[in-house]
């Protein structure tokens, strides 16, 4: 499989994932109030990559502090336009330079793959927190595992932290 396919596929995983991590996170329950700053965080992260590599300003801040309607509505339209943005790509286009600043202000290059290929992981990276912190609130943890997605079914999700078969 080549890159653009694999990018593709790791965006629909993604966006299942992100769907699949709201729906568990209650941000009125004192208990979970880190778990669903760290889920903004991902809209966040998103949001900036996005906004570096179409060359323009963030909608929200890399930390944003939101409610679930705004959450929501932010899912859905980071989900499409990333979906536009991969749907329209080339092989090409993955090596193509972007030159931004960091949010720190320092000034760096990256390519389009590695852009996307940070967001995907980086996502990836801040669920599984998330899920930490839901368990460490005797709560289940959302399955996320990209072998879940592509089973269509749930993984294994132990409440005491104890590895099911996979």
């Amino acid at each position: 499989m080549s890159a653009l396919p694999l990018l593709r596929r790791l965006w629909q995983h993604a966006r299942w994932a992100d769907d699949t991590v709201q729906q568990v996170i209650d941000p009125a329950n004192p208990a979970h109030a880190d778990a669903w700053r760290e889920y903004l965080h991902i809209l966040g992260a998103q949001e900036v990559w996005l906004s570096r590599m179409q060359h323009r300003e963030r909608r929200i801040d890399v930390w944003p502090a939101m409610g679930v309607e705004d959450a929501s509505e932010m899912r859905r339209s980071l989900a499409e336009a990333y979906e536009s943005l991969l749907a329209t790509a080339s092989e090409l286009d993955l090596d193509r330079l972007v030159e931004y600043r960091t949010t720190d202000g320092r000034g760096f290059g990256s390519t389009v793959g590695d852009i996307l290929t940070q967001v995907m992981l980086h996502g990836q990276y801040h669920r599984g927190k998330v899920n930490l912190m839901l368990r460490q609130s005797a709560d289940r943890p959302a399955p996320v595992d990209f072998i879940a997605f592509t089973r269509g079914s749930a993984s294994a999700t132990a409440r005491q932290g104890r590895a099911q078969s996979s």
